[in-house]
């Protein structure tokens, strides 16, 4: 009997101690994925921390990576390069909520809904998508089942929280200088936003959006919208899909919402349109879907869906979802649970 059929795998979570790592312990914890053993690593200065549960952080080395059945990584893109094939030597599947292989061919990008069957073509590594894009991909696949999505147009609403802890924390520190002044808000805006100096975002973003997130290209769009771009025609399955991005930061802790004008060969019915959405598993259809409403919630939400003004074969709708869960460490566990399911772990370590 192999690991995977045995119940017995052992876990290590790698980048334990972060925003994301933390989530994903507890979901595993909270799903009850047979796990004999879950081993958290993070960085050298947080090995030997005990964590809840009475986990205690392990230093990463290559003795301490052996054994492993599956490998839950949110430790950052460098620190997949350089551990991830590791593990995976060692008899680990991996899966990655880091950029580092998203678009490496051989590397499934995977949403659990979305593209499951993906997972069975893996050469060690599963790649989580971005946040933004994962939020997207839910309606979207539903839509494109019925009515064969060509294009779309997609602004991102993205929360502090998607730069991690620090863009929270600089986000709650901006609150209460500027809100001491509501006049100057109005009355001065430029001198309000100079009473706080930001580092994590582009520009003060507490009582205002920001219209730049990510790193610039020479072709004036940033990394994070090549990503919805370039993500979205791999999960997909849709090479030569058109897509055209805007990412923005809100003053919103947790939580991202996309608005998508999408377009499709066939002109959807938007009874139909509603039917499929509502049928979509983990989607859940709202009214007025809002970000604060979803955060700490799994499921992903999308309303506002209508018929475009312009064209007849296009629909517009908005779409939110907790960007530390469904974003990053819930659809990681979902794709650890995804792979077990198909017999796609346990296997490789029985087989070396």
């Amino acid at each position: 009997m192999s690991a995977a059929s045995s119940g017995d795998l052992r876990v290590a979570v790698v980048g334990a101690t972060g925003a994301v790592g933390t989530v994903m312990l507890r979901l595993l914890r909270d799903r009850r994925f047979p796990a004999s053993e879950i081993v958290p690593f993070a960085s050298e200065r947080s090995v030997g921390r005990e964590l809840d549960g009475g986990l205690v952080v392990a230093a990463l080395d290559d003795e301490t990576i052996q054994g492993f059945d599956v490998a839950l990584f949110s430790a950052g893109a460098t620190r997949s390069r350089e551990w991830a094939q590791r593990f995976v030597d060692a008899g680990a599947v991996v899966v990655d909520n880091s950029s580092a292989f998203r678009m490496v061919d051989e590397v499934p990008l995977v949403v659990s809904e979305v593209n499951p069957e993906a997972l069975d073509a893996h050469n060690g590594i599963v790649a989580n998508p971005n946040c933004t894009t994962m939020v997207a991909m839910l309606p979207l696949k539903a839509l494109h089942d019925a009515f064969e999505l060509r294009e779309m147009v997609a602004t991102s609403y993205q929360a502090a929280g998607g730069a991690g802890q620090k863009g929270i924390d600089e986000l709650e520190a901006q609150v209460a200088p500027l809100a001491s002044d509501v006049g100057q808000l109005c009355d001065d805006g430029a001198a309000a936003a100079a009473k706080v100096t930001p580092t994590v975002h582009a520009a003060t973003l507490a009582f205002n959006v920001v219209p730049l997130l990510g790193t610039l290209g020479d072709d004036g769009h940033t990394d994070e919208e090549r990503k919805l771009r370039d993500e979205s025609r791999k999960i997909l399955g849709l090479p030569d899909l058109a897509v055209s991005p805007l990412c923005v930061r809100v003053p919103v802790m947790v939580g991202h919402g996309v608005a998508v004008r999408a377009v499709f060969a066939r002109e959807p019915d938007l009874e139909r349109a509603l039917e499929v959405l509502s049928a979509f598993p983990n989607l859940v259809v709202d009214d007025v879907p809002t970000p604060l409403e979803y955060a700490g919630r799994d499921e992903v939400a999308v309303g506002r869906v209508r018929r475009d003004l312009g064209n007849p074969r296009a629909l517009n709708f908005f779409v939110v979802g907790d960007n530390l869960l469904k974003g990053a460490a819930l659809n990681t566990v979902q794709l650890a649970e995804a792979l077990l399911e198909r017999g796609l772990v346990g296997a490789r370590a029985s087989a070396a």
